[in-house]
């Protein structure tokens, strides 16, 4: 069974929000994959790379590049389920990618999003 992704947003500390087709929410932590395989380091190594991350068509997984991408049920299996994201989450999500996209990139660590 596949759980089709609709959206994904980058969380700091190299963390991913994930929201499902059937709308359950899902964290999933990148980081420990730099080790495991070797082109993940590029996430942490290239400047503004982790923000760039996107749903592939069909909703199948996720990528960054050619490269570097996660299939839907790793998300699945291994994400750690989350309450809805309230406003203040959102708005802060919004605020992150607004200074991503005017050149701006925040620390992962500068941010608060509990």
């Amino acid at each position: 069974m596949f759980y089709k992704v609709q959206e994904v947003q980058p969380l700091p500390a190299y963390g991913l929000l994930v929201i499902f087709a059937t709308g359950e929410r899902k964290r999933y932590n990148v980081k420990p994959l730099f080790e495991k395989w070797e082109p993940f380091k590029a996430l942490a190594s290239v400047k503004g790379l982790f923000e760039q991350v996107k749903v592939d068509a069909g909703g199948y997984g996720i990528s960054w590049n050619d490269d570097i991408d996660l299939s839907c049920n790793e998300l699945w299996e291994n994400g750690e389920p989350v309450e809805t994201a309230t406003p203040d989450d959102v708005e802060a999500i919004r605020e992150a990618r607004a200074e991503y996209a005017r050149g701006q990139t925040v620390p992962h660590e500068a941010i608060n999003w509990n």
